[in-house]
C-alpha cells in the first residue's frame, strides 16, 4: 500500500476521490430525500454534448460539460416552474436531447478518441492536476454554499409553502440546488463516469439511511460510506488491474447488503 501511495496518480486520484465522495455523499442526501435520482442520472448523459463539443473545439471538455450542466440545471429547474410538464418529462426531454446532440457532435470529431472512453465510463487514475484543480475548486464552493444554506434548502425540501412564508426565496434556491447538483454530477464523471456517476449521489446516502437517526447522522454516516466506497475501489481496482468506476459501485452495493445484514440481524435478535 505504501508503495501504491509513492505514485503521482495515486495520490492524485486518492486527493480527487476523498473531495469527490465528500460532495457528492452530501449533495445526495437532497438528491434522495427530493427523488432527484433521475436529475443527476439526466444530467450526466447530457453533458455528453459538452465533452464533445470541448473535443470537438479542442477546448477542456471538462469545463465545458460544467458550463452546459449548469444551464441545464437551471433550465430544468425554470421549465418545472413555467410549463405544465412533469418533472420526469422535463428531465427526459433534456436528457434525450442532451445526448443525441453529444451524438451528432462527435460525428465531426475523426478518429478514437480515449478521453471520451474516461467520461463514458470514468478513470479516476488518469485524472491530471489540472482537472483535480478544477474539481477542487467547484467542489469547495458548492461545499461552502451548501454549508451556509443547508437550513434553508432542508425546509424547502420539507415543504415548500412553509419555506415561503418563512421568507425563502424558493425558487432561487430551488434553481441553486439544481444548479450544484448538475455540477457535482459532471466533476463526479472523471471518477465513475457518465454511466455510474449517479450510483455515488444515491449508494452512501441510501446506506446511511439503514443506520441513522438523525438528519445529522445521515449526513456524517453518508460522507463516510462515500470515502468506504470510494478509498475500497480504488485499492481493489489497483490492486487487481480492475475497472476503477466500476469497482467503487461493486463496493458500494457491498456496504450496503453488509450494513442492510447486520441491521437485520440487530432487529430480529
Amino acid at each position: 500500500m505504501t508503495q501504491l501511495l509513492a505514485l503521482p496518480f495515486v495520490q492524485r486520484a486518492l486527493i480527487a476521490g476523498v473531495l469527490l465522495g465528500a460532495l457528492l455523499a452530501v449533495l445526495g442526501i437532497f438528491v434522495v430525500l427530493k427523488r432527484m435520482a433521475f436529475l443527476s442520472d439526466g444530467i450526466a448523459h447530457a453533458s455528453l454534448a459538452g465533452v464533445a463539443a470541448g473535443l470537438l473545439a479542442n477546448l477542456n471538455p471538462l469545463l465545458m460539460a460544467l458550463g452546459l450542466s449548469a444551464v441545464l440545471g437551471a433550465l430544468i429547474a425554470w421549465l418545472e416552474r413555467k410549463a405544465k410538464i412533469a418533472s420526469d418529462a422535463v428531465i427526459g426531454l433534456v436528457f434525450t436531447s442532451g445526448m443525441a446532440l453529444g451524438v451528432v457532435l462527435l460525428a465531426f470529431k475523426q478518429g478514437y478518441q480515449p478521453e471520451l472512453v474516461t467520461f463514458l465510463f470514468g478513470n479516476i487514475l488518469a485524472i491530471q492536476w489540472s482537472e483535480l484543480y478544477v474539481m477542487a475548486a467547484f467542489g469547495l464552493a458548492i461545499l461552502v454554499f451548501l454549508a451556509a444554506s443547508y437550513k434553508k434548502i432542508s425546509l424547502m425540501l420539507i415543504n415548500q409553502d412553509l419555506a415561503h412564508v418563512s421568507g425563502v426565496n424558493v425558487a432561487a434556491y430551488q434553481t441553486a440546488l439544481y444548479v450544484m447538483v448538475a455540477l457535482a454530477t459532471v466533476l463526479g464523471i472523471k471518477l465513475l463516469g457518465i454511466v455510474l456517476v449517479s450510483a455515488l449521489l444515491i449508494m452512501p446516502v441510501t446506506t446511511a439511511k439503514l443506520v441513522s437517526k438523525s438528519f445529522r447522522q445521515l449526513a456524517v454516516y453518508s460522507v463516510i460510506f462515500a470515502e468506504l466506497m470510494v478509498l475500497a475501489g480504488l485499492y481493489f481496482s489497483v490492486l487487481f488491474n480492475l475497472p476503477t468506476g466500476a469497482t467503487m459501485v461493486l463496493a458500494g452495493m457491498a456496504f450496503f447488503i453488509l450494513t442492510f445484514a447486520v441491521q437485520k440481524n440487530r432487529s430480529v435478535a
